[in-house]
C-alpha cells in the first residue's frame, strides 16, 4: 500500500444488531483491494480501517456493504469532524424509531395476549359474541400490523440476507415470528390445511409479544449504549459556540468554527478558552481539569500555552491562537480516544470466532429440534414449532458483540477524564498481562530539573575550571549540559572558542578549547581514554556528591575535576512504586547515569532492580533482555528519548506535559507528568479485563444453558425473547458500573 496515498477513517454504519453483522461487515469490507486494518465496533456502530485513497473508492464501498443489508453514512468522510449535534440527532432518531415501534407494538399485544390466554377459558367474555374461529380472525387482524409495521426491520434485513446467503440475528428472529405467524394464518385461514392436527391452538400471541420483547431490548440497549460515549460528548461540548477576536481597533464576535491561527482572542474570567493558543497580554490562572485531570488551576502568564476547552477562572487575557480543529490537543484528544474505542482487545478473538459459525449453527440446531420432536409428537405440529421458535429466539450474539466493546468505551472515557489517554484496546489488555514495569529515571522518577550541587577543581581555580566545562556544553543539548551551562551564566563565567566538537553519545565530548585537547564526561568516558580517577575517590565519596551525575574534565590526558549534577526525586515516585509493587508487578530502574547514583536512587524509591550506565540506543535491548525472560514488559518514559524502547515494550506509557499528546511510539499518554497515572492505567485495565470477562462468561453461559433448555422443551419463546432481550442491556449496565469505578 503507498503510505503518501494511504488514509485512516472511521465511518458509521447503520443496520447492526449482532456479532454476526460485524462479523459480515468486516469481511465484506476486508475483500477490498486497497484496505486493510478493517475494525467493526458493535458497541459505536462505526468501521474503522486503512486505505490507499488512490485505489478505493469509498461510494462503490458503500453499495457493496449496503448489497448484504447494512448501510455506510459518507458524509463524514468529508469532514475533519462531526458536529456534536449531528452525532447527538441521529442517535435520538434512532432511539425514537424505535420506541414509535415498540410503543405501536406494546399497544396491539396487550389485546392480543389477553385474548389469547382468554381463550383457554370456557367461559371467556368473547365466547358470547364469538366462535373460536372468529375470535383467531379477530387476533390475526391485531398481528399483522405488529409483523409488518413494527417487526418490518427483521424481515428487511432477513430478507437481504437471504438473497446473499448469509444469516444474523435478525434472521433468527424473522424466522421464528415468521415461522409462528404462518402457521397460525394457516390454521386460522385454511384449518383443513391442518386437520390431521389435534391440536389447533394459535400462536399470535407468540409472535407479536417475542417482536415487543426484542424491541424492549433494542430500545433499552440504545439507550444503554448511549451512556458509554459519554466521555466523548463532554469532550465535544468543552468547546464555547463563540469567540472575541480583535480585528484592527474593534472586537468582533466570531462562531468557532471560523477561527484562524494567527487570531488574536479576548478571553475574559470565566470564559471557555476556544483554541490553542500562546497568551499576549494579561495573567491568569487556568482550570485544565477536563483535558489533564489535574484539580488545581494553573497560572499562566505572558508566553505561556494555553489548551482550548480549558476555563479562564480568574484573571483577564488576550491570546493568539495557533492549532484549531483536529490539530488540537482537545481534536487529538477525541481522534485517540475515538481510535481506541473504535480498536478490539485480543480478548474479543474468541466471542469473534463463535459468531462467525453462531447464527447457522442455531439454525441448524433449531432444525434439529423440530425433526426430532416431529417424532416424538407426529400429530402434533405445534410442540416441534414452538421449541423450534424458542432455540432460534433465545440465541443471543447480540451480548457477545458488545461484550468487549462496551467495557472498552467507558474504560477508556474513564481514562480520558482522567488524563490517561490509550491508544488501542491492545494496550489495555497488555497492561493487565504485565508483570515488570521499567521506569526511565531522568523526568519520569525524578523531576528532570537538573541543577549543579558541587564542584571540585585540583588547582584551585574554579572560574577557570567553569569557564572551560560551561564553553564546551554549550555547545550540547543534554539536560546536564544545560544545567552546567545555566550554572555558568549565573557565574558570569568566559565563554571561550571550542573547534573540533565531537560528541560520544551517552558518554562525553571532545574537543579543542585554546589549543588544548579537553575531554568532559562521566567515568565510562574517562577509562575509555586511560584517564586516571583513583586519586579522587575520597572526594567522590562524599556524601555531598551523592545521587549525583558526575562530569569529570580532562585537559591534555589529565584530570582537572569534577562538577556534579543532581536531579530531584519526584514527591510522588516512591509512593508511586510502592503501590505498582503491590500489584504483583515487579518495578525496574533504567539509566544512563552511574551505578552508584543508579543505586542510591533505586534504594530511596524501594527498587530492587536496577539499570546503570545503559546508553539511549540499547535501552531498547534491554527491555528485549527482559522480555526474552518471558516477561511481558510495560516501559515508562517521556516518549521522546526513549521511543525505541516505548516501542518494543509490551505497553509503553509517555509521560506528557499537557500538549505533547501525540506521542507516536508510546501505547499510553499521561497528558499530565504525574506517575499516578500509571497506577490508575493498570488499575482501570484490570478492571476492565475483569469487566470484559464478566461479560463473555455471561453470554457465552446464556447461550450455553438456554439454547438446550429451549430444545427440549423447557423453555417458552416469549421467555426466551425477554431473556435475550435482557441479556444485553445487562452485559452494557455491568460494563457502565466502571463509569463509577475509583481511579
Amino acid at each position: 500500500m503507498n503510505k503518501i496515498s494511504t488514509k485512516n477513517i472511521s465511518l458509521p454504519v447503520e443496520g447492526m444488531t449482532c456479532a454476526s453483522c460485524v462479523a459480515r461487515v468486516e469481511k465484506t469490507v476486508s475483500k477490498i483491494d486497497g484496505i486493510t486494518n478493517v475494525n467493526v465496533n458493535l458497541a459505536t456502530e462505526k468501521v474503522t480501517f486503512d486505505y490507499d485513497s488512490a485505489k478505493v473508492d469509498l461510494a462503490a464501498l458503500a453499495n457493496k456493504v449496503e448489497d448484504i443489508g447494512y448501510k455506510i453514512d459518507l458524509s463524514v468522510a468529508n469532514k475533519q469532524q462531526v458536529l456534536l449535534d449531528e452525532q447527538t440527532n441521529k442517535i435520538d432518531k434512532h432511539q425514537l424509531d424505535l420506541q414509535n415501534d415498540l410503543i405501536f407494538a406494546v399497544v396491539l399485544s396487550i389485546p392480543i395476549l389477553f385474548i389469547n390466554m382468554g381463550m383457554m377459558w370456557k367461559d371467556f367474555f368473547l365466547y358470547d359474541f364469538f366462535d373460536a374461529h372468529q375470535i383467531n380472525r379477530i387476533l390475526l387482524i391485531f398481528t399483522t400490523p405488529v409483523i409488518f409495521i413494527s417487526g418490518k426491520r427483521f424481515f428487511k434485513i432477513f430478507w437481504n440476507n437471504l438473497k446473499h446467503f448469509t444469516a444474523d440475528m435478525n434472521s433468527l428472529v424473522a424466522i421464528g415470528t415468521g415461522s409462528a405467524y404462518l402457521y397460525s394464518l394457516t390454521i386460522t385461514l385454511f384449518p383443513e390445511l391442518l386437520s390431521n392436527q389435534s391440536n389447533h391452538h394459535v400462536y399470535f400471541d407468540t409472535t407479536a409479544v417475542i417482536i415487543t420483547l426484542i424491541l424492549l431490548g433494542r430500545w433499552l440497549e440504545a439507550r444503554a449504549k448511549s451512556k458509554t460515549g459519554t466521555a466523548i460528548k463532554k469532550l465535544l461540548e468543552l468547546k464555547p459556540k463563540t469567540a472575541l477576536v480583535k480585528e484592527h481597533d474593534s472586537i468582533v464576535e466570531k462562531n468557532v468554527s471560523d477561527l484562524l491561527a494567527g487570531d488574536i482572542v479576548i478571553i475574559k474570567p470565566g470564559a471557555k478558552i476556544p483554541a490553542d493558543g500562546i497568551i499576549t497580554f494579561g495573567s491568569s490562572s487556568v482550570d485544565e481539569s477536563m483535558i489533564t485531570g489535574e484539580s488545581i488551576p494553573v497560572e499562566k502568564f505572558i508566553g505561556s500555552k494555553i489548551i482550548g476547552g480549558t476555563i479562564n477562572t480568574s484573571g483577564y487575557i488576550e491570546f493568539e491562537i495557533t492549532t484549531i480543529g483536529n490539530n488540537s490537543v482537545l481534536g487529538q484528544i477525541i481522534k485517540l480516544i475515538e481510535q481506541a474505542q473504535g480498536s478490539k482487545a485480543p480478548i474479543q478473538n474468541l466471542a469473534d470466532k463463535v459468531a462467525a459459525v453462531f447464527v447457522p449453527s442455531v439454525v441448524l440446531a433449531a432444525i434439529i429440534t423440530f425433526i426430532v420432536w416431529m417424532f416424538i409428537s407426529p400429530n402434533d405440529l405445534s410442540k416441534p414449532l414452538m421449541n423450534f421458535v424458542a432455540v432460534l429466539i433465545i440465541a443471543c450474539p447480540c451480548a457477545l458483540g458488545l461484550a468487549t466493546p462496551t467495557a472498552l468505551i467507558v474504560g477508556m472515557g474513564k481514562a480520558a477524564q482522567n488524563g490517561i489517554l490509550f491508544k488501542n484496546g491492545e494496550s489495555l489488555e497488555e497492561l493487565y498481562r504485565s508483570d515488570t514495569i521499567i521506569f526511565d529515571k531522568t523526568g519520569t522518577v525524578t523531576d528532570g530539573k537538573l541543577s549543579v550541587k558541587n564542584i571540585f577543581c585540583l588547582s584551585g581555580d574554579q572560574t577557570e575550571f567553569l569557564s572551560i566545562l560551561t564553553s564546551i556544553e554549550s555547545n550540547s543539548e543534554h539536560p546536564i549540559a544545560k544545567a552546567i551551562v545555566e550554572y555558568g551564566k549565573t557565574k558570569s563565567v568566559q565563554i571561550k572558542s571550542v573547534t573540533d566538537f565531537e560528541n560520544k553519545s551517552g558518554k562525553g565530548i571532545k574537543a579543542n578549547v585554546e589549543n588544548k585537547k579537553v575531554l568532559v564526561g562521566n567515568e565510562l568516558f574517562m577509562n575509555e581514554n586511560k584517564i586516571a580517577l583513583s586519586h579522587l575517590n575520597s572526594e567522590l565519596k562524599k556524601d555531598i556528591n551523592q545521587n549525583s551525575s558526575i562530569i569529570f574534565l580532562a585537559i591534555d590526558g589529565m584530570i582537572q575535576g569534577f562538577i556534579c549534577v543532581a536531579d530531584s526525586i519526584k514527591k510522588n515516585s516512591t509512593e508511586v512504586i510502592s503501590k505498582i509493587a503491590s500489584m504483583n508487578i515487579e518495578p525496574v530502574l533504567l539509566s544512563g547515569d552511574s551505578k552508584q547514583v543508579t543505586k542510591n536512587i533505586s534504594a530511596q524509591l524501594g527498587i530492587k532492580i536496577f539499570e546503570a550506565e545503559v546508553l539511549p540506543a540499547y535501552k531498547s535491548d534491554k527491555v528485549k533482555e527482559y522480555q526474552s525472560n518471558g516477561k511481558k514488559v510495560i516501559m515508562v518514559g517521556d516518549g521522546i528519548n526513549d521511543a525505541p524502547a516505548l516501542a518494543q515494550s509490551n505497553v509503553g506509557i509517555a509521560i506528557g506535559n499537557g500538549t505533547d499528546i501525540a506521542i507516536e511510539s508510546a501505547d499510553v499518554v499521561l497528558i499530565k507528568g504525574d506517575l499516578n497515572g500509571v497506577v490508575k492505567s493498570i488499575k482501570l485495565s484490570k478492571s476492565t479485563i475483569q469487566i470484559i470477562k464478566q461479560n463473555l462468561f455471561w453470554a457465552f453461559v446464556y447461550n450455553v444453558i438456554g439454547i438446550p433448555l429451549a430444545s427440549i422443551g423447557l423453555l417458552n419463546p416469549m421467555f426466551a425473547a425477554l431473556a435475550m432481550s435482557l441479556s444485553s442491556v445487562s452485559v452494557i449496565s455491568n460494563s457502565l458500573r466502571l463509569k463509577k469505578f475509583t481511579l
